[in-house]
């Protein structure tokens, strides 16, 4: 049986990534990536895939404008999606990828999907914090 954790983590290695936090018999890992804007994003490998969540923000009284604002922007997102944590007051970035066929060029295009969200729209999660 290969071993999903070691290859997730050469992979991310090679990408130039900081691994910030390993633990192989959880299988979970948190990354950084200054250069990209990326900072603790939580990876998790539970075989059949392989789970990404990066919290973005929290919100003291969700509404339905907010909601419906992410979801209007989760079409554009290219990999990945925005989700609500249990509470509903963390909205976080969450990817899954089918760990079995994972490759280098996977990773890579989810964790930039990540860092292009940032980028592009930081300011409006910035205001959707302030709800």
């Amino acid at each position: 049986m290969e071993n999903y954790f070691l290859k997730t983590k050469n992979y991310l290695i090679e990408l130039e990534h900081s691994i910030v936090y390993e633990d192989e018999i959880d299988g979970v890992m948190i990354i950084e990536n200054e250069e990209m804007g990326l900072k603790n994003v939580f990876l998790a490998v539970a075989d059949p895939i392989l789970i990404m969540e990066a919290l973005l923000l929290e919100v003291k009284v969700p509404t339905v404008e907010m909601f419906a604002e992410l979801l209007k922007k989760n079409r554009d997102i290219v990999h990945g999606a925005f989700a609500l944590d249990e509470s509903g007051t963390k909205v976080i970035f969450r990817d899954t990828l089918q760990i079995e066929h994972l490759d280098l060029n996977e990773i890579e295009a989810s964790l930039n999907s990540l860092s292009l969200l940032l980028s592009e729209y930081s300011d409006e999660l910035i205001s959707l914090s302030k709800c």
